[in-house]
């Protein structure tokens, strides 16, 4: 099986997964629920889980990402095809409603995440992991005003030139936001984006959770759609006169903490060939 290729946006990092006898056995153990079928997501929506397809819960999702060598993550949710030949994982930050009066510029938003590079690849360096350089957009940063979702991809690259792209959707509710970050062999990356975006279609939140359902007196977040992309804390930062400080490191964060990288996960779904989970 190849190596994980790994790069952030919101989860920890992966780590390289090995391909034996027992990390196999240990992920068929996995409570595999399969579609169609309909799955809870964070307490907050639902998810139409389609024929030829699989979800996690949270804990087995944990389990999944500590079996990849990563430190067990609560309340993050997994789907993905049978043949695991890419996978999303979700996460909601109860952040509060975010307005999207917002308008993005992407041009900014890059030069941000580039000039983050060399304090985050310094950190990186510090906990030994290789750095990483952003080279631009894949997808450039949109929102569409029907589905309240934000969507981009980001193009990076390592030391020895190895492309790395990452495609992130937020999908905004009532009392926050939910991440989902779709982790695909990068040869596959277009295709995958459209299975995905099927995928998001049969997501909703739940009765009294949707971004049309605010009402006065909700929690608002202290930040716009520009922030969700560059790290929402760090923009809570700025309104607290604590911009200088945190700038460079928060910005750089997103890339060291948050998102998942491109994964070339070819192998893992000879595991439902053989049997179903």
């Amino acid at each position: 099986m190849k190596k994980l290729i790994l790069m952030c946006i919101i989860l920890p990092f992966f780590s390289f997964a090995q391909d034996n006898s027992e990390y196999n056995e240990e992920l068929k153990k996995l409570e595999w629920q399969n579609g169609p079928t309909e799955a809870k997501v964070a307490e907050k929506a639902l998810i139409k889980v389609p024929k030829d397809f699989v979800f996690l819960n949270d804990q087995n999702t944990r389990r999944f990402l500590e079996l990849n060598g990563n430190p067990p993550k609560d309340n993050h949710y997994l789907i993905a095809p049978k043949s695991l030949k890419w996978f999303a994982v979700f996460s909601f930050n109860p952040s509060g409603y975010v307005k999207d009066n917002e308008i993005i510029d992407p041009d900014a938003i890059l030069k941000s995440l580039k000039d983050s590079d060399g304090p985050s690849n310094e950190e990186r360096t510090r906990l030994g992991m290789k750095p990483l350089y952003t080279d631009g957009w894949q997808v450039i940063p949109h929102y569409d005003l029907d589905s309240k979702r934000l969507e981009w991809g980001a193009r990076l690259r390592t030391d020895n030139e190895e492309k790395i792209v990452n495609y992130t959707s937020r999908l905004l509710g009532r009392t926050g936001v939910m991440s989902a970050v779709l982790v695909s062999d990068p040869t596959n990356l277009e295709s995958d984006i459209k299975d995905f975006k099927r995928i998001l279609k049969n997501f909703s939140y739940s009765s009294g959770e949707s971004y049309t359902e605010f009402k006065t007196g909700d929690k608002v977040a202290e930040y716009g759609l520009a922030a969700l992309i560059l790290g929402g804390a760090a923009a809570v930062a700025t309104k607290k006169g604590f911009w200088a400080v945190l700038a460079g490191f928060f910005a750089a964060f997103w890339k060291l903490l948050a998102g998942l990288a491109v994964a070339a996960v070819a192998g893992l779904g000879s595991l439902f060939k053989k049997k179903n989970p």
